[in-house]
């Protein structure tokens, strides 16, 4: 695979790339077990990688430091989105211009990387978005149907068609996010964040990513199927409405 822009720095050959603009942003909670291989698989592509811990009770902060990464560490939980917002104010004040987001759980593949990164590369003002392409039978019936349903209201927002608006693997142009002015706090700010830059004007990527969803007894999610779909659905509803 080959960029051609500034964001092609080292990607062919695999090193982590030098581009000062450039910062892995990563959400986690609770994620001891996984959160190291996440960020030492990360920086083979991204040098620098900043976590924001939002509130766990283990060790995430810990082996996230001890695998090289920056930790921002949230006195309490306050959900998924507040910890992007956190993370991206930090980054901006660092200088980057493009943040690749992922999850610290390990469903997101970090040799899917450069694949986002090139296609930002191609559109630096672009939301790039990676599409997973699940396995058939990987994932709950509920999570399906949740994001089936979240996809189909966000589409209507929009106005156009996205196949995964629900995904955390993606790539930020961080200036044109933070004006958005996203509220959300849990879930739902991924949504929110992708209507508000449709209407914005802000041109809106996919990219098809494999992801690692692991068998049923070993997985961690904190994305609560019921609830946290009804808060997108509110979310999707208030921006339909102009009242949010």
């Amino acid at each position: 695979m080959r960029c051609h822009s500034r964001f092609d720095s080292r990607l062919a050959s695999g090193q982590p790339a030098a581009v000062a603009e450039l910062a892995a942003l990563i959400p986690a909670l609770d994620c001891e077990a996984t959160i190291g291989t996440v960020v030492r698989g990360t920086r083979e592509h991204v040098a620098r990688v900043l976590v924001v811990d939002d509130g766990s009770s283990d060790r995430t902060a810990d082996a996230a430091k001890a695998a090289g990464a920056d930790v921002i560490r949230q006195p309490a939980n306050r959900g998924k989105g507040a910890a992007l917002r956190a993370g991206m104010r930090a980054l901006r004040e660092r200088g980057v211009t493009h943040v690749l987001t992922l999850d610290g759980d390990g469903q997101h593949l970090p040799e899917e990387i450069p694949a986002l990164l090139c296609a930002s590369a191609a559109r630096p003002r672009a939301l790039i978005l990676g599409a997973r392409q699940h396995e058939p039978g990987s994932l709950a019936g509920i999570r399906v149907f949740g994001n089936r349903f979240a996809n189909r209201w966000v589409e209507i927002a929009c106005g156009e068609r996205l196949e995964d608006t629900q995904s955390g693997l993606r790539v930020y142009p961080l200036g044109e996010t933070l004006a958005l002015g996203c509220r959300a706090d849990r879930f739902a700010f991924e949504t929110e964040v992708v209507i508000r830059a449709a209407r914005a004007g802000i041109p809106i990527g996919s990219v098809p990513v494999r992801v690692y969803n692991p068998p049923p007894g070993e997985r961690s999610s904190h994305f609560r199927g019921f609830s946290d779909t009804l808060r997108i659905v509110l979310t999707v509803i208030g921006l339909l409405l102009r009242i949010w």
